[in-house]
């Protein structure tokens, strides 16, 4: 009789959170930045049906990296969750310090369980305060633990440079067009720290706008809106330039 084949739990926990990574990895890169008004989500992509970003409920948005079908399980759940909560309490009952919890249990549960793969997917829950110090941003990981955020998060494939860039330059208290431009130059950057241009029809841009006079803050920026924000921070110049630049030194 053969010897059955044994996999310590701490080997076994490896290979399955090596597994989540590499399937996140290959998503595209997203970014969350507080703004002087509320919270901005921006990420590259280039279908219009499919989001990334999505409200849950009055002040709170969504973000996704990974598979579609895995994150929009769970945005569906999340909605269902606040729904059910703020009938049967209060709508101010529904937070996304809340919600952070019931996404940590559920992506915990499958990434423990092995009956089932693990869960391929980033998360990101935002909630927008009255003030900019009540505004929260908590990442949930594949493993579900929960990461209290502050200022700017990246998830997705290039995550980890994204973040760095963004450590070091976003400021408390910057514009609209300020965070929207960091947002870009972030995601417009590749591994090798090459600038690339990323055309608006590409962005996926949505904020939470806590000076909006509705019980809803979340609201999508596209068309000539997202242009002429685009146009107010630069981007569009900037980036001209810099491939202005790389071509000269090329040439020299």
């Amino acid at each position: 009789m053969s010897t059955p084949f044994y996999v310590s739990p701490q080997q076994a926990m490896a290979d399955r959170a090596e597994y989540a990574r590499k399937g996140i990895a290959r998503g595209r890169s997203l970014v969350v930045l507080q703004y002087a008004d509320g919270i901005v989500f921006v990420g590259e992509n280039p279908s219009r049906a499919l989001h990334k970003f999505s409200e849950i409920y009055d002040r709170i948005g969504f973000a996704a990296a990974g598979k579609y079908n895995e994150y929009e399980n769970l945005r569906i759940g999340g909605v269902r969750y606040a729904d059910l909560r703020g009938y049967t309490y209060d709508r101010d009952d529904v937070t996304a310090r809340g919600l952070a919890n019931v996404y940590a249990q559920t992506l915990g549960t499958i990434f423990s369980s092995a009956a089932e793969k693990p869960y391929e997917v980033e998360l990101v829950v935002a909630e927008v305060g009255e003030t900019p110090e009540g505004d929260q941003i908590y990442r949930l990981p594949h493993d579900g633990s929960i990461v209290d955020e502050h200022g700017s998060v990246a998830v997705g494939g290039n995550a980890e440079q994204i973040s760095t860039y963004l450590d070091q330059r976003h400021e408390d208290g910057m514009s609209l067009p300020e965070a929207l431009k960091l947002a870009v130059q972030a995601l417009s950057r590749d591994t090798n720290g090459t600038q690339r241009e990323i055309p608006a029809e590409r962005l996926e841009v949505a904020v939470l706008d806590r000076t909006r006079p509705q019980a809803r803050k979340f609201r999508r920026i596209v068309g000539p809106q997202l242009s002429r924000l685009l146009a107010a921070a630069g981007v569009s110049a900037e980036a001209e330039s810099a491939q202005s630049v790389e071509k000269s030194s090329d040439e020299d």
